[in-house]
């Protein structure tokens, strides 16, 4: 029997590290229409049942719960979020929630078109737009489909819709590699957020790629673009962030491989399976579904949580053990 009530004061969230977890990401599906090489492998087919997905319902009682415990930022995520039906009706559920202060999408774009109006409405404040390429091309080859256009109208429709930071991001690849410094120019030129990431070895998509440094691509963008630190907190990520002398442009760096921010980790993964992931580098982990589906109350669901952030490690290890993590970024949640 459930004794708490949306109004319950409860104390929020902090691992055995001294960090406060305030930040969930939401998977909603791990389904994609893309296939990007740093994300799935070719042929990849290993997706979780639709039965074993967290009904809409689920995840809105889960979520609850943790902006109970103060996580005030959820961020929706796939696979491709946009090709969960009747997802605007959840982000509606959500941002309704006391206590969420910051509900973000991270998309490929290539639904955005017809949905950009619907998630503004429904309480979506930011996006994230994956965009590795300005080249047609490029796009095809890293992603495995012509998206370009798609995404492009996306980006459009994201803007008539009002929204604002756009942010793009950018995984530096050694074939998007030299595209870094138009991609920057497009991003300033138009007032989108250019978010650069060093691929993780997630999985073997992920392990055969290698990573770019971002530190010599950082120097000479700062150095082209008259770029300076900008310590302002912009959306509650790991991205470090430098802004124009104006400060109207921003490009930030997520470098997990080369500076990694583990420190500072604040958030937590919800795989759309119920499997709460405690970082993308380690195996730590907490099965919800179950206790779910077999009728546990609010407070044995928050007395998991709290268990599970205990086992929240204290950093990854891509780089002393960059085989280890087997599963692949879409099955994480983003």
């Amino acid at each position: 029997m459930n004794t708490l009530t949306a109004s319950s004061a409860l104390p929020a969230l902090v691992d055995r590290f001294g960090r406060r977890i305030d930040y969930l990401r939401v998977s909603v599906t791990d389904r994609c229409d893309l296939r990007c090489n740093y994300c799935l492998p070719k042929g990849f087919n290993g997706y979780q049942e639709p039965a074993d997905w967290l009904t809409f319902d689920e995840m809105e009682r889960v979520i609850s719960l943790f902006t109970r415990l103060g996580v005030g930022r959820v961020r929706l995520t796939g696979g491709e979020p946009l090709l969960r039906r009747n997802l605007p009706e959840l982000a509606a559920r959500l941002s309704a929630l006391p206590g969420l202060t910051d509900l973000s999408l991270s998309t490929n774009g290539t639904q955005l078109a017809r949905h950009a109006p619907a998630l503004r409405a429904a309480g979506v404040k930011r996006l994230n737009i994956s965009l590795d390429s300005l080249s047609r091309e490029c796009v095809t080859r890293i992603t495995g489909r012509d998206s370009l256009e798609a995404v492009m109208q996306g980006l459009e429709a994201a803007q008539a819709a009002g929204f604002s930071p756009i942010k793009l991001n950018m995984v530096l690849l050694q074939e998007n590699a030299d595209e870094v410094d138009a991609m920057a120019a497009f991003c300033l030129e138009r007032g989108y957020m250019l978010r650069l990431i060093e691929t993780m070895p997630m999985g073997s998509s992920g392990q055969s790629l290698g990573f770019v440094p971002l530190g010599p691509v950082r120097e000479r963008l700062v150095a082209r673009f008259d770029l300076r630190a900008d310590a302002t907190e912009l959306g509650g990520g790991p991205a470090r962030y430098w802004t124009t002398a104006d400060g109207r442009g921003h490009v930030g760096f997520i470098t997990p491989m080369s500076q990694h921010f583990c420190a500072s980790c604040n958030r937590v993964r919800l795989s759309v399976d119920g499997t709460l992931y405690l970082c993308l580098g380690q195996e730590e982990r907490l099965e919800l579904r179950p206790l779910l589906r077999s009728g546990a109350s609010d407070e044995a669901l928050i007395a998991a949580l709290r268990d599970a952030i205990e086992l929240k490690p204290e950093r990854h290890e891509f780089n002393e053990a960059p085989t280890r993590i087997v599963r692949f970024m879409s099955q994480t949640g983003g």
